[in-house]
């Protein structure tokens, strides 16, 4: 039997789009509110998937960027939240993330999934 192959899934979510408007258009203890059911939802998933996570990851924060002739920029991308799952197969590792509560709940809106590359 072959081992599960890992797989990095990086959460994205477009900080212009209308998730995060209709996030801000919330009062603050609505935010509140919704963090907190969020937060559990979070938790129950990981619980739920333990045996499929390889390393549990986290948000990400601001991003700089160096280029190749090193000049350092500060910039906005869609990368969000990242772990390291380990399944079967691509599609395995793909579906792990269905309805996940970052996307049900929270603000992302999609999850890319990338295997590995290595031993």
């Amino acid at each position: 039997m072959a081992r599960d192959a890992r797989y990095l899934a990086v959460f994205t979510s477009d900080k212009t789009g209308p998730r995060w408007a209709a996030w801000r258009a919330m009062t603050p203890e609505q935010q509140d509110e919704t963090a907190a059911r969020g937060v559990a939802a979070v938790k129950a998933w990981e619980e739920a998937h333990r045996d499929d996570i390889l390393y549990v990851g986290g948000p990400l924060g601001p991003t700089k960027r160096i280029s190749d002739a090193g000049q350092v920029t500060d910039m906005v991308n869609l990368l969000t939240v990242f772990m390291v799952v380990k399944a079967p197969s691509h599609e395995a590792a793909v579906r792990l993330f269905d309805d996940h509560p970052h996307m049900s709940i929270f603000v992302c809106d999609g999850v890319e999934v990338m295997p590995v590359l290595g031993d």
